[in-house]
C-alpha cells in the first residue's frame, strides 16, 4: 500500500494513543469511543493508525526485529562499537534495563490500545453485524497479532482487550498467565477468520484476511505444540490458496525487490514502509543500515552480521544462500571480497540488495517487511504433518514445493537442493523441516521464535555444531526477555520478573 495515507493516520494515532510506561507520569489523550467513533469510517482510521505504529523503528523499523535477530543462532554482532544494549541481548547478559526493551515494550501497547479502541468504538455504533464486524475483526487481528509477538518474547504480561480513556484504569493492572493470552490470541483469530475477506481492496497484503487469520492461526498452534490444530489451519490455506491469492514467487530473489513489494503474491501480512517519508520514528525503517557492510555500503552500521559459520555451512548451491548473504561488493570500482570488509563475514543481503526508494544505506526504505509468507505456511504444515506422523509423502510435498523454488536461480533451474526422500524416519523429517525453516526463513526474525518453542538453545548455542557459541545460555532465564524495570517501578503489580532478571 504504497501511498502516505496509513502514516499519516498512524502518525495522528499515535499522538493519541499510550504506552504502558507513561501511565502515571505523563499521561495522554486516547480514543473516547463514545466521543470519537461515530462512522464505521472512523473505525477504520483508528485500524489503519496501528499500521502506521507497527511500521515504525521502535517496532519493525529495527529495534524489535533486530532484537530478535541478535537473539538467534543466525546473527551475530558485527560492529562491537554499537551500543551495549545490542551487544546485551545478543550475548545473553541483558538486565531489565535494557534499551532495545524499555523502546519497544510501550509502542507495542500504543498498537494495542488504538486495536481496542477500534473494537469498542465499532460496537458502540449497534451497526448490523455484517456491516462492522470486519472491521472489528481487523482490530481483533491487530490485537492478537501484538500480543502472538509480545507473549513469545516476555511470557506473562499484562492482557488488555478494552479500549483505555482513562490512563489511570491501568494503574494497578497485574500479568496474565501465558495460557490466558494464548486463549484471548486464538479467539481474536477464530473472529478474524469468520468476518475478515478472503481478499482486501486491491489485494492489498498489509491489512490481514480470512486467509491471513488461518496462517496464524496455524503458527500458533503449532508454537503450543498443538500439532493437528497447526496442520487443519495450514492445510485450511494451502487448499484455498487460490481463493486468497496465494502462491509461491517464481524466483525468490523477487521477495526483497522492494520497489516491486505490492505484487508479492507470496506475501500472507506485512509491514509497509513507505519510501523517503520521514515522520519521526513511525516509517523509520533502519533494518537495511543495520544489516549492510559498514564502510562498503555508505551509511551502514554493520551491526547484525552472521557469523563465519552461518556462511561455511550453507551450501553454495542453494541459491538463498545467493540472495540472502552478500559476500563480495563492488567499492569505488573495486571489487572487495568480504575477507577486507570491516567485519570480515558475509553480511546479510535481503535487506540492502533492493530497498526502493530511500536514504543513504536504504534508510526509509520501501521494503513491505513480510511477517508471514506461503512458504511458510507449508513449512508448518510439513512439521505438523511430520508430528502426527502423516504419510512422509505428504509432509516431503510441502517440503518439496519450497525447495523446488530454491532450485530456480532467476530462471535457470538447477538440482539443488534436492526433493526430500519419502524414507526418512518421524525424527528425521522433523529435523529436516526444521533446518528449511531456518534456511528459508533465514533472517526473517522467525529463527529465535524456533529455538524457543523447540528448546533447541542448549543445542545451537552449546552444542558441537553450533553457528554462535555461547557458554553462558541458561535456559532458566534466557528464553524470555525481562519485563522493562520502569515498568515494574510504576506499577508494583507486575513483579516479579522474570526468572533470573
Amino acid at each position: 500500500m504504497k501511498n502516505s495515507k496509513n502514516i499519516i493516520l498512524g502518525l495522528g494515532l499515535a499522538l493519541l494513543s499510550l504506552g504502558c510506561a507513561d501511565l502515571e507520569e505523563k499521561p495522554v489523550g486516547v480514543f473516547a469511543p463514545e466521543t470519537f467513533f461515530n462512522t464505521p469510517k472512523d473505525v477504520e482510521t483508528a485500524v489503519l493508525g496501528s499500521y502506521g505504529v507497527l511500521a515504525s523503528e521502535p517496532l519493525f523499523g529495527r529495534q524489535f526485529n533486530s532484537a530478535l535477530m541478535l537473539r538467534s543462532d543466525m546473527v551475530d554482532i558485527g560492529n562491537r562499537a554499537t551500543s551495549a544494549e545490542r551487544i546485551q541481548v545478543n550475548d545473553f547478559n541483558m538486565d531489565s534495563n535494557n534499551g532495545m526493551v524499555s523502546r519497544f515494550w510501550p509502542v507495542w501497547f500504543q498498537v494495542i490500545n488504538a486495536a481496542n479502541a477500534a473494537e469498542s468504538g465499532g460496537e458502540s455504533l449497534g451497526l448490523k453485524a455484517e456491516e462492522i464486524n470486519p472491521l472489528i475483526a481487523e482490530a481483533k487481528f491487530v490485537r492478537a497479532f501484538s500480543y502472538f509477538h509480545l507473549v513469545r518474547v516476555f511470557g506473562d504480561l499484562p492482557y488488555i482487550n478494552f479500549a483505555v480513556s482513562d490512563p489511570t484504569a491501568l494503574k494497578n493492572i497485574s500479568k496474565s498467565s501465558e495460557a490466558e493470552i494464548y486463549a484471548g490470541i486464538i479467539a481474536d483469530l477464530e473472529f478474524a477468520k469468520q468476518w475478515l475477506p478472503n481478499k482486501q481492496k486491491n489485494d492489498v497484503r498489509s491489512r490481514p484476511t480470512a486467509g491471513t487469520a488461518a496462517s496464524y492461526l496455524a503458527s500458533v498452534y503449532l508454537t503450543q505444540g498443538n500439532y493437528q490444530k497447526a496442520y487443519e489451519e495450514a492445510k485450511f490455506v494451502i487448499d484455498n490458496k487460490d481463493l486468497f491469492g496465494y502462491r509461491l514467487e517464481a524466483d525468490f530473489r523477487s521477495l526483497w525487490i522492494a520497489s516491486n513489494a505490492d505484487n508479492v503474491k507470496e506475501t500472507i501480512f506485512a509491514l509497509d514502509f513507505l519510501g523517503q517519508i520521514n515522520v519521526g520514528s513511525q516509517n523509520d525503517d533502519l533494518i537495511p543500515n543495520m544489516t549492510g557492510v559498514i564502510n562498503f555500503q555508505p551509511g551502514t552500521f554493520g551491526v547484525s552480521v552472521p557469523s563465519l559459520k552461518v556462511y561455511q555451512t550453507w551450501d553454495n548451491k542453494d541459491y538463498r544462500k545467493e540472495v540472502s548473504l552478500v559476500d563480495t561488493i563492488v567499492f569505488n570500482g573495486v571489487v572487495r571480497a568480504y575477507p577486507q570488509f570491516t567485519t570480515p563475514r558475509p553480511h546479510i543481503y535481503k535487506w540492502t540488495q533492493s530497498p526502493g526508494n530511500s536514504n543513504a544505506g536504504g534508510r526509509y526504505s520501501d521494503h513491505n517487511y513480510i511477517d508471514m509468507r506461503y512458504a511458510e505456511v507449508l513449512l508448518i504444515a510439513a512439521e505438523a504433518s511430520a508430528e502426527l506422523s502423516k504419510p512422509a509423502t505428504e509432509t516431503a510435498g510441502y517440503l518439496n514445493q519450497v525447495r523446488e523454488r530454491a532450485r530456480n536461480w532467476g530462471g535457470r533451474m538447477t538440482a539443488f537442493p534436492a526433493d526430500v526422500s519419502t524414507g526418512l524416519t518421524k525424527s528425521q523429517l522433523i529435523d529436516l523441516t526444521m533446518d528449511d525453516r531456518r534456511l528459508e526463513l533465514a533472517f526473517e526474525w522467525k529463527r529465535w521464535y524456533d529455538i524457543k518453542r523447540r528448546k533447541l538453545g542448549k543445542i545451537v548455542f552449546q552444542g558441537p555444531n553450533s553457528f554462535e557459541p555461547r557458554s553462558n545460555f541458561d535456559p532458566s532465564r534466557d528464553y524470555l526477555f525481562p519485563l522493562p524495570n520502569s515498568e515494574l517501578i510504576i506499577n508494583p503489580n507486575l513483579a516479579p520478573n522474570n526468572p533470573g532478571y
